[in-house]
């Protein structure tokens, strides 16, 4: 059984860090893409970032691109997400997901789910 377990989140204040970890279990994902996405109340999922299986490709919305940071740790079947400068409209539910390529996954095409993780981000 696939499972994916996000960690890391919580309440930060606006211009501080927070790194959130997914680590995927059930198989092994050294050939998938891998990402995170974000849900803020009321809102629809939006693509966050993405990497390809090597880690040598990267992927970011244009709202999280030069103060975001995807990436992955093959060994521990791990993706990593390193938030820097946070805002206050960061705040949202952070889940993490696996694709077949990154540019599939900011299109949305994800073959896997996890629970999120909460971030809030206070002014």
């Amino acid at each position: 059984q696939v499972q994916l377990v996000e960690s890391g989140g919580g309440l930060v204040q606006a211009g501080g860090s927070v790194r959130l970890s997914c680590t995927a279990s059930g198989r092994t994902f050294r050939r998938d893409a891998m990402g995170w996405f974000r849900q803020a109340p009321g809102k629809e999922r939006e693509f966050v970032a993405a990497i390809n299986w090597s880690g040598g490709i990267t992927y970011y919305a244009s709202s999280t691109k030069g103060r975001f940071t995807i990436s992955r740790d093959n060994a521990k079947n791990t993706v990593y997400l390193q938030m820097n400068s946070l805002k206050p409209e960061d705040t949202a539910v952070y889940l993490c997901a696996t694709g077949p390529t990154g540019a599939t996954m900011k299109m949305g095409t994800c073959d896997y789910w996890g629970q999120g993780t909460q971030v809030t981000v206070s002014s």
